[in-house]
């Protein structure tokens, strides 16, 4: 026999009550079968566990331990599966999140802290991920939840609207191009760039839009975060495109001119994916619902600003 709940919580309900009938009744099953339960206890432990009276029952020494340790484990048992249910309520998880760099820097930040006032039991692991490398391991199940450029990537993935990015040139304050407020992409074609990571969303945008002028992307040296292009771009070695959002840190404290692009593909709109939403576990589906819901607030807002 192999030791099972229902013969420890038999047990501690023996001992509870004084006596087997007592037990019986309290748990609505016949007094054999408890009686039963007890005698197949002692025969694993090859020992009494209680004394047979008159008036009831007594523990043994050995029933003393016991009951001791089988409510100790009944009372962990007891603590998993209500921290089962908050799993599955939502209530506690972990999420795991790849989001590329638009995203962390402008948009996550405040959204996660939103959620964990809202959710302070469920965990969020965030790693910073270009696009391509996203949507794939959203569809291999690397991640629960994917946040980058809506681009075709040739997973069967889950897609829901998340927050549109405007992307700008960022250039030296005393470039040619700096006297102009706004300018079409490709009449930035025949200056240097400092670009990021060749699988990035933006850098991916540029090599497509250049090739659709017909002409030579320049790129003269390559970064792997905005921090690093704005720092490279002010000191002259090149103009870049970032979104606007990801200006916002610097305001003024970098000297650097801002010039909006006026081609549609500028206005980009980035994506929550996911595998499959009903397949998520609670605190994931709990999660790209408050992202959703914080972008749609976003929109809102911008549009009444208007």
């Amino acid at each position: 026999m192999k030791l099972d709940t229902t013969s420890l919580k038999l047990f501690v309900r023996v001992a509870e009550k004084g006596t087997i009938a007592g037990a019986a009744e309290a748990e609505f099953i016949a007094t054999s079968a408890v009686s039963k339960r007890i005698s197949e206890l002692e025969e694993v432990f090859n020992t009494p566990l209680l004394t047979r009276t008159n008036k009831g029952v007594e523990l043994t020494a050995a029933g003393i331990a016991l009951l001791n340790m089988a409510r100790g484990v009944l009372h962990n048992l007891d603590d998993i599966f209500v921290q089962m249910r908050e799993y599955s309520s939502g209530l506690r998880g972990n999420v795991r999140v790849y989001a590329n760099m638009s995203a962390i820097t402008q948009y996550l930040p405040g959204e996660i802290q939103s959620f964990f006032l809202e959710h302070p039991e469920i965990n969020i692991h965030l790693e910073e991920k270009v696009s391509p490398i996203i949507t794939r391991e959203v569809a291999s199940n690397g991640a629960d939840v994917g946040v980058c450029a809506l681009l075709p990537h040739g997973h069967s993935l889950e897609t829901f609207p998340y927050h549109t990015d405007e992307l700008v040139v960022v250039a030296p304050r005393d470039h040619p191009l700096a006297i102009h407020d706004s300018i079409y992409f490709d009449e930035t074609l025949g200056h240097a760039y400092v670009g990021l990571q060749s699988a990035s969303a933006i850098n991916l945008e540029l090599i497509k839009a250049s090739s659709l002028a017909n002409r030579p992307l320049n790129i003269r040296i390559q970064v792997t975060s905005y921090d690093a292009l704005c720092v490279m771009v002010e000191a002259g070695l090149g103009i870049g495109v970032v979104p606007r959002g990801a200006l916002r840190p610097y305001a003024g404290g970098i000297g650097i001119k801002v010039i909006s692009l006026r081609d549609e593909w500028a206005r980009r709109k980035l994506a929550i994916f996911v595998n499959s939403f009903e397949s998520l576990p609670m605190a994931a589906r709990l999660f790209v619902k408050h992202l959703m819901e914080s972008s749609q607030k976003s929109q809102h807002m911008a549009l009444n600003s208007v």
